[in-house]
């Protein structure tokens, strides 16, 4: 067994003191070597755990006696002389990273993620481990582990202790619910937050019965919601093994409907990874490596059709309406249809790139979301599937048979596996939708709206009402009293004069402090815009289009005329009446 100790002297720093300590062989003649993740599960990105860490020494265990230690690489420790030894690293590590896939100390809680913070011996990674927390008097620990002792936890291996973060803290709130016969725990910690219990427990429950109905049985024997309410604006969720860290404020608007419908959807769809990511895993993740990238190009199945379920269950689960439903999808739709990037890089080429800058803006018009496109071509696919087979089978059937043959059985799929269990659930030859919407780039709106004709809805196009962004094809943010253009519509009027971090000084000879939308809708054939650029004042000149034809929005509506077989449809899809 491996064991590893966590510490803290003075919270106030947000050093936690870390140990772990393992025997090593007599007979063992490779050098010990200790390696730290440089990623974590979740976020497919290497974020280089080692920048944490401070001070890193080795010493005999019975003896105290220093051994020698090597630094081999930014986050691989090697120790000479560990033969016939009870190894004992010691080493300080700085929790000041307040999301879902941080870790934070303070005076009032212990939150930690162990993937950022614990090492493992190279070859002994599926070795038991044990954890052991010095906590204050009084404090309570919540977590996917089991509690084998005081402050003692316990897990089958070095992945299940770093996927299963805690919080320690005298001032958890605790709720627990009963789904398919297993335990579900609902942790908040944070003094601010006011929980409606009776009411996080009736939806919560709703939903992870719709789940559990989908999936025929769960991965795990129990299940941990460790909420983080924040006192200020705050949005962020990871999923692990049986639990998730979600991180949610202000703390104070937590019952309202603003906030309380994004903690319904973040918890939801975390809970649906469970099946989709850590049991249902690429083949390219089996095992992790976590030393370097694990490309793998189905992150529209992981993030993408979890992104699509965690809304869309709710409204099957009768949880939220279907108009809020569609409030949820507009916001998708949106979101997609505003980058241009889904013109110029297919969302499998996407998943790819996640490694590369998925999670930041990066230049203008490069890439796709895998959560936004990977959710409409779900949609898609859903509706398909029910259109071609009355809803006898459905985009629930592609997940069972991934669940069942590869979550259960333990063993990763490939692309080829994923393309295979859609194209026999369908009936029919797919490659349409794998060439043109997955490996492709072709527009989603027409083969989307008439899926949704189906179940008596269709896609609505209404004209952008600003005059910058309907007419020229720029968008601007107000700084004080300056106005920066923040993005350009491709081939637009403004794509052939602004560029984007201009500053628009003036329109016609008339000054541009938060009234450009009025300067520009005087309904003149060309304009005159003076702008800063890399501090040169220059004039362009732009002559707006007649219509409003850039950044109009897409929505989801019901149609008007349905008739009694699409209304019937829709409620079969969404377990709503129309």
């Amino acid at each position: 067994m491996i064991q590893y100790h966590v510490s803290f002297a003075n919270p106030l720093t947000f050093y936690l003191q870390v140990q772990m300590q393992l025997a090593v062989p007599a007979n063992e003649v490779a050098p010990l070597e200790l390696q730290l993740p440089a990623w974590r599960p979740g976020r497919y990105e290497i974020q280089n755990f080692g920048q944490k860490i401070q001070r890193v020494e080795a010493f005999d265990a019975a003896t105290s006696e220093p051994l020698p230690l090597r630094k081999l690489t930014k986050d691989r420790w090697q120790v000479a002389d560990a033969a016939g030894r009870t190894v004992r690293v010691q080493y300080n590590f700085y929790a000041h990273q307040m999301d879902a896939g941080g870790s934070w100390l303070d005076e009032t809680q212990l939150y930690l993620n162990g993937i950022q913070c614990f090492m493992y011996a190279e070859g002994r990674r599926t070795e038991e481990c044990q954890l052991m927390l010095t906590l204050p008097e009084g404090w309570q620990i919540a977590c996917g582990m089991k509690q084998v002792g005081p402050n003692v936890l316990a897990a089958a291996s070095f992945d299940v202790l770093v996927d299963s973060p805690l919080i320690a803290s005298p001032t958890l709130q605790h709720a627990e619910y009963e789904a398919g016969g297993l335990p579900f725990h609902v942790w908040v910690q944070g003094n601010e937050a006011k929980p409606d219990w009776d009411v996080i427990v009736r939806d919560f429950k709703a939903f992870s019965e719709e789940q559990l109905r989908l999936f025929g049985s769960f991965p795990a024997t129990d299940y941990h919601f460790l909420n983080e309410i924040l006192p200020y604006k705050h949005y962020h969720g990871v999923e692990h093994l049986n639990s998730t860290v979600i991180t949610l404020g202000p703390a104070e608007q937590l019952m309202t409907e603003e906030l309380y419908k994004e903690f319904l959807g973040v918890s939801c769809h975390e809970l649906f990874h469970v099946w989709n990511i850590k049991s249902i895993r690429p083949a390219e993740m089996m095992p992790y490596d976590y030393t370097r990238e694990n490309y793998f190009r189905t992150c529209f199945v992981a993030e993408g059709i979890t992104t699509y379920y965690g809304e869309y269950l709710l409204a099957r689960a009768n949880v939220r309406t279907a108009r809020q439903y569609f409030d949820e999808l507009n916001t998708v739709l949106r979101k997609h249809y505003d980058d241009h990037g889904r013109n110029n890089l297919s969302v499998a080429d996407a998943s790819m790139d996640l490694w590369l800058d998925g999670y930041r803006p990066g230049i203008p018009d490069r890439k796709v979301s895998v959560y936004h496109k990977g959710a409409l071509v779900a949609l898609l696919l859903d509706l398909h599937i029910r259109r071609l087979h009355n809803h006898q089978r459905s985009l629930d059937d592609v997940m069972r048979r991934l669940w069942q043959e590869f979550g259960q059985t333990g063993i990763g799929y490939t692309e080829e596996d994923y393309q295979h269990i859609v194209t026999e659930v369908v009936g029919e030859d797919m490659r349409w939708y794998f060439e043109q919407h997955i490996y492709g780039t072709a527009e989603l709106e027409t083969p989307l709206d008439e899926a949704l004709r189906f179940v008596g809805c269709c896609l609505m196009l209404q004209l952008n009402g600003s005059a910058a962004e309907g007419r020229f094809g720029f968008r601007t943010v107000q700084k004080n009293d300056r106005t920066e253009v923040t993005d350009i519509y491709p081939n637009s009027p403004a794509s052939r004069g602004l560029t984007v971090d201009d500053q628009i000084v003036a329109v016609n000879g008339r000054r541009a402090s938060g009234n450009l939308q009025s300067l520009l809708s005087s309904n003149q054939a060309r304009y005159e815009l003076t702008v800063f650029r890399q501090d040169r004042l220059t004039t362009v000149v732009l002559e707006p289009t007649t219509e409003r034809l850039f950044w109009p929005r897409i929505t989801v509506a019901k149609l008007p005329e349905a008739t009694a077989a699409q209304q019937a449809s829709f409620s079969q899809w969404l377990n709503q009446a129309f």
